[in-house]
């Protein structure tokens, strides 16, 4: 896991997207041109929350979210998104 020095602010969660599938379970290479971007990662840092909204991922935790979902970053060479809590679909 990633040591990123970012707090995310009230209920915003920061997210290292896992690396998409480059092989198929039958051999074939998928080339970076057609790649689906990934839809699942691990938590890095989360908020504090607000009074209406608790936070309820934490850091390390794997989670599902939409397709296009959050705000890219790239920080010290490395892709991160950052997104509201509620944009996050499943915790797995």
């Amino acid at each position: 896991m990633a040591n990123v020095n970012i707090k995310p602010l009230a209920d915003r969660v920061l997210i290292e997207p896992q690396v998409a599938e480059q092989v198929t379970a039958s051999g074939i290479i998928i080339p970076d041109t057609a790649q689906e971007k990934p839809q699942r990662g691990i938590v890095i840092a989360v908020g504090s929350g607000t009074k209406d909204e608790k936070m309820e991922v934490k850091v390390g935790d794997v989670v599902l979210y939409g397709k296009y979902a959050g705000t890219e970053l790239n920080i010290d060479r490395k892709d991160y998104i950052i997104m509201r809590q509620s944009d996050i679909l499943a915790v797995i």
